[in-house]
């Protein structure tokens, strides 16, 4: 079983950054792969970006590649989304997720453990 707790949404302007951290509890951490959600209001939630449990294998939906950065410290149990150059359109709630193998994946149906989200407001 693994619990996931996310925090460091708020409030931003266009153009700003915000830190997202997602800390798990158990003591197998290093062994799942980890992800990022989000889901704005009136829509599906999306991929955002996935990291391997190693931390080396990176991956980002299109929209936020090379603005948004997915990382992870095994040691402390948590994974970061940092976002920078944020837009009106990454307005949602953020989600961390778990996935029982140390692979990521896009797809939140292939995820088995997910924290209560954090919003991230953009104003314009």
């Amino acid at each position: 079983q693994v619990q996931l707790v996310e925090s460091g949404g708020g409030l931003v302007q266009a153009g700003g950054s915000l830190r997202l951290s997602c800390a798990a509890s158990g003591r197998t951490f290093s062994s799942y792969a980890m992800g990022w959600f989000r889901q704005a209001p009136g829509k599906e939630r999306e991929f955002v970006a996935a990291i391997s449990w190693s931390g080396v294998g990176t991956y980002y939906t299109n929209s936020v590649k090379g603005r948004f950065t997915i990382s992870r410290d095994n040691a402390r149990n948590t994974v970061y989304l940092q976002m920078n150059s944020l837009k009106p359109e990454d307005t949602a709630v953020y989600y961390c997720a778990a996935r029982g193998t140390v692979v990521p994946s896009g797809r939140a149906d292939e995820y088995d453990y997910w924290g209560q989200g954090t919003r991230v407001t953009v104003s314009s």
